[in-house]
């Protein structure tokens, strides 16, 4: 990957760089902010259209706490957009920020301050004479801004969303205004309990609206949403082998019915165009910005398994290629597999990248027709995932686990505190392999480092969500003088499996030499 900032200056200096930008796909620009940072893009956001924007804060602004967990929205993520939309002067952010939703907008900013009208928080004078205070809610700065009241919740970007608010009421009115209403109305005090207090107040309406909007977009272009990407995941690792004929599965079913709805919508309304859409690119328009991507590593070239069949990688994938070169729809499956991956697993308690899921989709799918049922006439790759994916759980996460406790059972340890974290270690792969999901042990893991630094990495790899081969299980012991975990490869065949079975038998006598 090219210096972050050298990538930048080069992009900068792309010829007609304001004609190329506003028809760029969003998920290329929105790569390129993750690799140069979002403070150091300014410029390039603020050649953005609206709709551009839109699909970049759909990627953007909604994240994960955790790899494979669901996404919510970051307040603080949309302050840094606000403060990165200032760089480029009040107006160009003004601008920016009218074109865009304006629910979106409304929950970002009441996610930062409450807003009232001035009149509502304001000191008075009685008509007998009494003074009664102002009314104030939140303790921290306070701004009154055209004639209304914004009190911080956070301090992060509370400078700059005051000076474009500022900016807005004085330059463009009725914009702000009709922002102003949408955070009044949201600031509303919590609902009082009357027996229907279950019900969400108004900006948690707005913002699980708001989720459902950006759901519907997502589903459209091909994403899929980490609750579908869950259940399509463990029910694969259910899948039954002696059914008469592969079993459908209705997630990804229902995936491929709306993907086809949105082409038809497409379809039909393909005269029309908007304001905030851009054009498409047109072959050469953006070959210079392309290129330098490219060239950088931040667009991914094809996914390794997929290229020709000559070099040992092709030939390790040799039922996959098979079966791709004679099914045209193959493509889209493996593209719905890999943003399943994306969404609902994680590798080394990590996100995958997108290399990595396309990759371990196209690894886990030959795994599957390797081992395709006879009495199944039909193939297809989603089928072969599931039965590679219930491959993966049964015969190397749940055996290496279940190998690991036996071997924990006869070790006996001279030092005291590594034979009771030994002890715990296999206490708690008792309590979770009955539930399936012994990766939840990868922390207690680390006291085989102590024993023995490549069988810890080897077995960090095999008991996780997506089981991988660390080269620790079949490099030369000798020539383990590094050990690096993240030194993997996405098990494809049964010839990896039956390797993992010789360690895994060979497991105690190593962490006992």
């Amino acid at each position: 990957m090219a210096n972050p900032q050298h990538l930048l200056a080069r992009l900068l200096n792309t010829p007609d760089l304001p004609a190329v930008v506003p028809r760029l796909p969003a998920e290329i620009l929105h790569r390129v902010i993750e690799t140069c940072g979002l403070e150091d893009c300014a410029d390039l956001v603020t050649l953005a259209t609206p709709g551009q924007l839109t699909r970049v804060l759909d990627l953007d602004i909604w994240r994960a706490r955790t790899p494979g967990g669901e996404e919510a929205f970051d307040a603080d993520r949309f302050g840094a957009w606000i403060e990165v939309l200032l760089q480029n002067g009040a107006e160009n952010a003004a601008a920016t920020l009218i074109g865009l939703d304006t629910d979106l907008v409304t929950a970002g900013l009441v996610r930062h301050a409450a807003v009232y009208d001035l009149g509502a928080v304001s000191a008075y004078t009685t008509l007998e004479g009494e003074l009664v205070a102002g009314r104030r809610t939140h303790e921290g700065p306070a701004a009154e801004i055209g004639g209304y009241v914004l009190e911080a919740k956070r301090r992060s970007a509370w400078e700059a969303i005051v000076e474009l608010l500022a900016h807005m009421a004085a330059e463009h009115p009725h914009d702000f205004h009709r922002l102003m209403r949408g955070c009044v109305a949201l600031s509303d005090d919590p609902r009082e309990e009357d027996g229907c207090d279950d019900l969400l107040d108004r900006d948690e309406q707005q913002l699980f609206d708001l989720t459902c909007e950006r759901e519907g977009r997502r589903d459209q272009q091909g994403y899929v949403t980490p609750a579908q990407a869950h259940a399509f995941l463990r029910g694969a690792r259910a899948i039954r082998l002696d059914a008469i004929e592969p079993p459908p599965s209705p997630i990804a079913r229902a995936y491929f019915q709306a993907i086809d709805a949105a082409r038809a919508d497409n379809d039909v309304d393909a005269h029309e165009t908007t304001a905030d859409v851009a054009s498409p690119l047109e072959p050469g328009d953006a070959d210079g910005a392309i290129e330098v991507l490219r060239a950088a590593g931040v667009l991914a070239s094809e996914p390794r398994a997929l290229l020709g069949t000559g070099d040992g990688e092709g030939l390790r994938l040799r039922a996959i290629h098979q079966h791709v070169a004679g099914h045209p729809a193959s493509a889209e499956e493996l593209a719905y597999l890999a943003n399943a991956i994306i969404a609902g697993c994680a590798i080394q308690d990590r996100p995958f990248t997108e290399r990595e899921a396309a990759d371990a989709a196209v690894a886990i799918c030959n795994l599957g027709l390797e081992n395709w049922p006879a009495h199944w006439i039909v193939r297809d790759l989603i089928a072969a995932f599931q039965i590679g994916w219930s491959i993966l759980h049964r015969d190397v996460c749940m055996y290496a686990a279940e190998r690991l406790i036996d071997v924990l059972g006869e070790i006996r340890c001279v030092d005291r505190d590594i034979q009771l974290q030994l002890d715990g270690l296999r206490r708690r792969l008792l309590r979770h392999v009955p539930d399936g999901e012994p990766w939840r042990v990868r922390g207690a893991l680390e006291v085989i480092m102590m024993l023995d630094a490549p069988s810890w990495a080897a077995l960090l790899a095999l008991i996780d969500v997506c089981p991988a081969m660390h080269g620790a299980i079949t490099a030369p012991r000798q020539s383990l003088r590094k050990i690096d975990p993240s030194a993997f490869e996405f098990i494809s065949e049964n010839r990896q499996i039956a390797a993992i079975r010789e360690f895994m038998a060979s497991l105690r006598q190593t962490l006992t030499a």
